[in-house]
């Protein structure tokens, strides 16, 4: 099976919901092949279906003031940051050609970024009721996925060079005593972020099986069009 790789830079995050939407669409309707979108936001927060408000420990306003949306969303999971440095990644499979187990799914997730970490020189790995990838209590990868007729939407967000003051903001996926990190911190240097990316995607092509093919600029779907497989 092949995957489309589309990689954007930095993308307003409106316009990341929208490129979701579309490219889910095209996959329920086998116009493309799964999909890997991958991608930077400006500072936003968001909250999915479990999302509790308090967990924002200031207003949307407050938050506004300071350059940072808040959207309301459909994954699942409480409230998380995105913004620059971070590498956010919208997987766009078809579980139906794979593994109809989203638990299985959500590990092999993890499993691509644990990797992707142990190539850096980190030691990451799970820690037991608190999806994402952890060093120790602190998260470096944070997950919330959605499934509409098993195909993926969302997806995961990996702190690369995040600053780390505007999960301060928030409570972390609703996790009071546990913290964030980043490669950045972790490693005391800032990390080259087309590499990480480039691990990324070669990592997920292994534990998901794909073929993996060159990563496609942002001007719609490319080659992508009309070759699912």
């Amino acid at each position: 099976m092949r995957c489309c790789v589309e990689q954007f830079g930095v993308l307003d995050y409106a316009e990341g919901l929208r490129l979701q939407r579309e490219r889910v669409a095209a996959r329920k309707a086998r116009a493309i092949p799964d999909t890997l979108l991958l991608l930077e936001h400006p500072h936003v927060y968001t909250l999915g279906r479990n999302a509790r408000k308090e967990n924002l420990l200031i207003s949307p306003e407050q938050l506004a003031a300071r350059g940072a949306q808040v959207f309301e969303i459909d994954r699942g999971g409480d409230v998380t940051y995105h913004g620059p440095g971070q590498l956010v990644g919208y997987p766009i499979l078809d579980l139906a050609q794979h593994r109809r187990d989203i638990a299985w799914y959500m590990r092999s997730l993890e499993e691509v970024l644990i990797g992707v970490a142990g190539e850096c020189g980190i030691e990451a790995g799970r820690l037991s009721g608190a999806p994402g990838v952890w060093v120790g209590n602190a998260k470096l990868a944070a997950m919330g996925v959605h499934i509409s007729r098993w195909v993926t939407s969302h997806g995961f967000a990996f702190n690369v060079n995040t600053d780390l003051r505007y999960f301060d903001w928030i409570v972390p996926c609703g996790l009071r005593d546990k913290g964030v990190t980043s490669l950045q911190k972790l490693l005391g240097q800032r990390v080259e972020m087309d590499e990480v990316a480039e691990k990324v995607v070669r990592r997920f092509g292994e534990v998901f099986g794909l073929e993996i093919e060159a990563p496609l600029a942002a001007q719609g779907l490319g080659n992508c069009e009309n070759s699912a497989s």
